[in-house]
């Protein structure tokens, strides 16, 4: 249901820029295409929102959680909020009365924007498959407590780089770097899934400071080197857009050149529901292209160290791990060298020379007897992470298996979603 078009006034939907750190969420989730942006600001196209709100639970920061009531002839045009630094204010009651806006007229398009709010949930019989449909906004019910925004853009903390490798065979046409950031007495806890932003130094070409890019974080929750107040970060070289026209990426390459002993601004963390689950026998389905390996590894290294400790009786992992060739693969010789009745390892290439292409949703439907079981059971948690365009191929492959095996998969994605077992993190 569209906004409401025929009386004078609307509730428009605005981005925060203060706190907006242009990770995209808004623009990928959008199922309309109402959020564009330019190398400044993210902003909601006020004439094609419909107030889905589908955007606004995987923004990590909050930045997309804002309105403003405004007379229709008054709404802010896309190119007045690409200029904008802040917030406007709210128009007072006196503001919007002195533009002819009546009280009753404010309490209905409220209650409008409500309603269209719920009937676009109601409207459709079969749910769209995608992230704002199935994604759980809630951690799991064991998951431990989640620190965020202890660094805000307008003050970032510092942190040294400390490490800073390649993770994948060297001669590969993708470059990615396995990078160690170490704050000192800084406090920064993260948890395996959450993520952090780097500000990098510089200005773009209309001579404004760098945003901030995020990155997940790649090492459990007592750091890279266990007792050391550290992190580790999984960043490819960015030398090309998604249209395969040369580009430098402005942070990754920044990072995947940074020497040891040199210094990073660091916004965040960021993240509350992409967290791994604590209790006992959980079991952990990761699926994951690329990068997108980066919380897959944290939560596999930790439930490593527990068990190395003896202080954990876990349950299953199951790892679905996508790239174009095994040379590209991130961390492919420790992957392999962990024990097998530890971690249930599943890769598939798209690009090896004579061999048909192979993704992730191919080998879910592949695994579908040993996957059925782990969707049965109320223990299994699952997290998808990597470019936004598997996550179609993911959830269907998810249903289909659930389906072929006697489940109706609407009320176990539903279930899945509600109780914070099935989280997507898509690019």
């Amino acid at each position: 249901m569209d906004m409401p078009t025929q009386m004078g006034t609307i509730k428009q939907h605005v981005i925060d820029p203060e706190i907006c750190i242009r990770c995209n969420t808004c623009e990928a989730t959008c199922p309309i295409d109402a959020v564009t942006h330019d190398d400044r600001n993210y902003v909601v196209k006020p004439d094609v929102c419909n107030g889905c709100m589908a955007c606004v639970p995987p923004c990590p920061t909050g930045a997309i959680d804002n309105w403003r009531i405004v007379p229709k002839a008054l709404a802010y045009p896309v190119d007045a909020q690409l200029t904008w630094d802040e917030l406007p204010p709210e128009l007072t009651p006196e503001q919007l009365a002195a533009e002819g806006v009546a009280d009753a007229e404010l309490q209905e398009v409220q209650a409008e924007a409500g309603q269209a709010q719920e009937a676009a949930t109601l409207q459709a019989d079969e749910p769209r498959l995608d992230a704002a449909t199935y994604g759980a906004v809630l951690p799991p019910w064991s998951a431990a407590h989640a620190y965020t925004n202890l660094y805000g853009p307008k003050a970032p903390t510092s942190a040294t780089v400390v490490g800073n490798y390649q993770v994948n065979e060297p001669g590969t046409e993708n470059v990615t770097h396995h990078i160690v950031l170490d704050f000192g007495p800084v406090p920064f806890p993260v948890l395996e899934g959450q993520s952090i932003a780097i500000v990098p130094p510089g200005v773009d070409a209309n001579g404004k400071a760098h945003h901030a890019r995020q990155y997940s974080v790649a090492s459990p929750r007592n750091g890279e080197r266990p007792g050391y107040n550290n992190l580790s970060l999984t960043v490819k070289r960015v030398t090309q857009d998604h249209q395969g026209k040369p580009v430098q990426g402005v942070c990754s390459n920044y990072l995947c050149d940074a020497k040891v002993g040199d210094k990073v601004q660091v916004i965040g963390p960021f993240g509350q529901s992409f967290l791994m689950p604590n209790h006992p026998r959980s079991h952990i389905v990761m699926i994951c292209t690329g990068t997108g390996s980066a919380p897959m590894r944290a939560m596999t290294e930790w439930r490593r160290r527990l068990r190395a400790s003896g202080k954990f009786e876990g349950g299953k992992l199951m790892l679905f791990f996508g790239a174009r060739t095994q040379q590209e693969l991130p961390y492919f010789g420790p992957l392999m060298k962990l024990p097998k009745d530890f971690i249930d390892i599943n890769l598939a290439f798209s690009r090896t020379a004579g061999q048909p292409k192979r993704y992730v949703q191919d080998l879910l439907r592949e695994r579908a007897v040993d996957l059925l079981e782990l969707l049965r059971d109320e223990q299994s948690h699952i997290y998808v992470c990597g470019l936004k365009s598997m996550e179609q191929g993911v959830l269907l492959a998810l249903r289909d298996v659930a389906r072929e095996g006697g489940l109706d998969w609407h009320a176990l994605g539903d279930s899945l979603r509600r109780h914070g077992r099935l989280h997507l993190e898509t690019y």
